[in-house]
């Protein structure tokens, strides 16, 4: 389904209501199956959080995760400690090119039964569930954190707990804090000293109610389409506060140098405000603890008419597709002048947005989404849209409520 966006004038001073954190919800439907004590509100309604929990209740001896990276790499750990449970984890073509080595060494080196049907290095996975009694694992830190986060959510269910030693530069810090601070929550001890994370065994966590914050990735498309309207414009979201485990809530900093102002409120809803155009004229960011962001602050700056050169992206390679080069083709299609590296991007100025041109989406939520608010400058075309669903279900009809015109066409 590809959609039609007509040239928008933003409705100002509207209330939407995102779901729970896709990246808390499915840390904690891991724990919630591996301790049952604990209960989940708010919990994200997107694809690739159904697809975790269909998995977790599943008793099928083949789980096809579809395009779910996080749970393709949560559910290697989980299912390697299900005693007498044998499983194959599948996903779909793009998921088979996703490697996943790393994870799958250090869990080997734990001790689990790990074989690759197809090609080396890369799903799907057949998995014989054992007891694993080694804790010492070291792994390289800078491909993704899923992987480190896929062990520590399994470490205090191990007989000795876990012990990481991270070799290299650490991406995605934010990420592994979540999920230590989601650890402690439930009154699992952890530590996280130098380049060494402990998680000490612990069986029988405090029972526990936990209400997840809303997602702040899904908030940056409604950062950027405040940052393209006028000084005035505003829109309320919730449920959201000031002190978030999520590490995309440096959307605050990032979006205040474009000249949008967040106030919290006391009922858990902020405000997000056009207070100034931007005086600068090129923007540098390292995104090195927040890569989710990338897509939403490459697409803005080209919107408001501003260069930037963004650092820090080296995992984008290995996502839902290669985002870097995926930037590079659909901003170059709208007339941007751009550079990409490994782990780099780089926006000249661009004084005309170039119209009606149609945006390959990838399979990717977050190129449909972080491309969308572009038609408050011009109408475009937005391929395969339905995407958005893997972390945001709503996201067409919320825009329709902002005065977003859409058109549907094969």
């Amino acid at each position: 389904m590809n959609i039609q966006l007509e040239k928008t004038t933003f409705k100002s001073n509207q209330s939407i209501a995102i779901s729970g954190s896709k990246s808390e919800t499915n840390r904690l439907l891991l724990l919630q199956a591996l301790y049952p004590t604990i209960s989940l509100e708010n919990a994200s309604n997107s694809d690739d959080s159904v697809t975790m929990q269909a998995a977790l209740l599943s008793n099928e001896d083949t789980i096809n995760v579809h395009h779910a990276g996080t749970a393709m790499r949560f559910l290697t750990a989980y299912f390697s400690i299900q005693s007498q449970r044998e499983v194959v984890i599948t996903g779909s073509s793009r998921m088979k090119e996703r490697p996943i080595k790393i994870l799958v060494e250090a869990l080997q080196e734990l001790g689990a039964d790990i074989t690759y049907i197809e090609n080396n290095g890369y799903p799907p996975l057949l998995i014989k569930g054992r007891q694993l009694t080694k804790h010492q694992v070291s792994l390289a830190a800078n491909v993704s954190s899923q992987y480190i986060s896929a062990l520590l959510l399994i470490g205090a269910s191990l007989e000795n707990g876990i012990e990481l030693t991270l070799e290299g530069e650490i991406t995605s810090i934010p990420y592994i804090n979540m999920t230590l601070e989601l650890l402690k929550t439930i009154g699992i001890k952890t530590s996280f000293v130098a380049n060494k994370i402990r998680v000490e065994t612990n069986t029988h966590p405090l029972p526990k109610t936990i209400t997840i914050e809303s997602d702040w990735s899904s908030a940056s498309y409604f950062y950027t389409m405040i940052a393209l309207s006028d000084v005035g414009t505003n829109i309320t979201l919730s449920s959201y506060k000031p002190s978030s485990l999520q590490g995309d809530s440096m959307l605050v900093e990032v979006f205040n140098e474009f000249g949008v102002t967040t106030h919290f409120n006391k009922d858990n809803t902020m405000v997000l405000s056009k207070e100034t155009i931007p005086v600068k004229q090129h923007f540098e960011f390292n995104l090195n603890k927040v890569p989710d962001i990338a897509q939403t602050i490459a697409v803005c700056c080209l919107g408001i008419g501003v260069s930037c050169h963004l650092t820090g992206l080296q995992t984008l390679k290995i996502k839902e597709t290669d985002r870097l080069q995926a930037l590079y083709n659909e901003l170059n299609k709208l007339g941007a002048t751009i550079q990409i590296t490994e782990d780099s991007l780089t926006i000249g100025i661009t004084d005309t947005i170039k119209e009606n041109c149609s945006i390959a989406t990838y399979q990717d939520h977050r190129m449909a989404m972080a491309f969308a608010p572009l038609a408050i400058k011009v109408p475009l075309v937005i391929e395969e849209a339905e995407v958005v669903s893997k972390s945001f279900p709503a996201f067409w009809n919320d825009l329709e409520k902002l005065g977003f015109k859409i058109q549907t066409t094969l």
